[in-house]
């Protein structure tokens, strides 16, 4: 019995961080990756973004504070960032996105915070 209420409690924390990661900046969605990427690491840790999603298309991607090399995280937000923008949520859900050379884990961690991210937007 103990365990089904705390699975309960947890599943209950899990969907409230979720719920709370996507807010509202007047027309424009803003998903926040830090609680629900929480285990998508680049080369020295979490790289949590906001993702602005403006009907129904991506406007931009801002990365969040982080740990990484800030020389090869330079390159991600110059090379990277700006590759969803225009496209619409179901787009850039399949998009097939390259990574920054020499940023590799960065660059996986980008992209998958993004998917993340888009993925709990669809749920909402």
């Amino acid at each position: 019995m103990k365990q089904l209420i705390l699975g309960l409690l947890l599943l209950a924390a899990s969907t409230a961080q979720a719920q709370q990661a996507i807010s509202q900046r007047g027309d424009t969605t803003v998903i926040n990756t830090t609680s629900l990427t929480q285990n998508v690491r680049g080369y020295r840790g979490p790289t949590p973004l906001n993702i602005f999603v403006h009907k129904n298309k991506i406007v931009r991607i801002e990365a969040l504070r982080n740990r990484e090399t800030p020389k090869h995280f330079q390159m991600v937000r110059q090379q990277l960032l700006g590759a969803w923008d225009g496209m619409t949520v179901k787009k850039a859900l399949k998009a097939e996105v390259d990574g920054v050379t020499g940023a590799t884990l960065s660059s996986n961690a980008v992209k998958a915070n993004v998917k993340a991210g888009l993925q709990q937007l669809k749920k909402k």
